[in-house]
């Protein structure tokens, strides 16, 4: 290598106490259990480690100059059963090739299984060839995944759940909606309606509904453009109702806004959100912050700023005792079923 790493950043402790030698672990589960992650989310990673009772792995993380990933694996690997905690969010390629390599990483090391935990699987809207001459991004992704070395998947609340059929490993597909189901019971609203923005999350929308004995009502919803899309009709009663608007992800927030605001057109008392994933992009935040929107929950799959959160009235839920549970039952070939509904 002819350049020098320009900075080094680790996924648990700095450089410096690399090399000296870590506390007992309490309450570990065994030492052929190993946990890594990327820089997309670390917060994540040391909250998961922590319901498992066990350390982060240590790697270094690394830019050159010319801004190309270096990834070294700072532990024993050989033989143990790694998950690597990652989930492919801004910057999506930057975070993907990271992810590409740590696996690599892995698997050159001799370790027994490497299972890819990607809470927020970017490139899952291009799941099809819905125009001429355009590529099948999700199924490339997966199959850079497999071919990386991967042994197996751990994916939560894909935006198209036949994704999982583009792998050719075995894939868990998580939902978060026992944790947001959770929160919107522990809330008691009165006359609450769940709200599907389009007819793909009706499925999504229903679950929910029932779960929470709660109405169902259904957007119909044109997209005129790329992120753009346009309401045109709101199937079902919300007029003096408490509307809880139901989808996966937030992005540009123009399609949740739209529906919040078509909600209130049609009489609703109340307006609220949430989703599995806040991407938050471009004017997500502003559009979010004049929305008529009471209150937006989103899960910690990606990480949020403070900032942000404040701004876009955003409540954010955490994940990590759902994605232990996963790792736990994965780890010792138990049924991870009981973790889907």
């Amino acid at each position: 290598m002819a350049t020098g790493p320009l900075k080094v950043e680790t996924s648990s402790k700095p450089e410096a106490e690399t090399q000296t030698a870590r506390p007992p672990r309490k309450a570990r589960m065994d030492d052929k259990l190993k946990i890594f992650s990327g820089t997309a989310n670390p917060a994540l990673t040391q909250e998961i480690c922590e319901h498992l009772g066990i350390q982060p792995g240590q790697c270094k993380l690394t830019r050159f100059s010319d801004g190309e990933n270096y990834v070294q694996i700072l532990e024993n690997v050989r033989g143990a059963d790694v998950f690597v905690i990652q989930p492919t969010c801004d910057p999506v390629d930057i975070h993907l090739m990271e992810l590409l390599l740590m696996i690599d990483a892995l698997k050159r090391a001799s370790a027994r299984r490497i299972t890819a935990v990607v809470p927020y699987f970017g490139y899952a809207r291009q799941d099809r060839k819905d125009k001429p001459r355009v590529p099948i991004s999700s199924k490339l992704v997966a199959d850079l995944l497999t071919t990386a070395g991967a042994h197996r998947a751990l994916l939560m609340d894909l935006h198209a759940p036949q994704i999982q059929g583009f792998f050719n490993i075995p894939v868990d597909h998580l939902f978060a909606s026992p944790v947001l189901v959770d929160f919107f019971r522990r809330l008691e609203l009165p006359d609450l309606t769940i709200v599907s923005p389009d007819a793909g999350g009706v499925e999504r929308a229903r679950f929910f509904a029932k779960k929470l004995d709660a109405a169902l009502a259904i957007v119909d919803k044109r997209r005129v453009a790329m992120d753009v899309s346009e309401v045109m009709h709101v199937i079902g009663d919300v007029e003096g109702r408490t509307a809880v608007i139901l989808d996966d992800i937030i992005d540009t927030a123009g399609t949740l806004v739209k529906t919040a605001e078509a909600m209130v057109k049609n009489g609703a008392r109340r307006v609220l959100a949430c989703a599995s994933h806040a991407v938050l992009s471009g004017p997500a935040v502003e559009r979010l912050a004049q929305s008529p929107l009471e209150q937006v929950v989103a899960t910690n799959s990606i990480p949020v700023a403070e900032a942000a959160q404040t701004r876009a009235r955003l409540r954010v839920l955490s994940i990590a005792g759902l994605m232990a549970a996963a790792i736990r039952s994965i780890h010792e070939e138990t049924s991870v079923s009981l973790l889907f509904v």
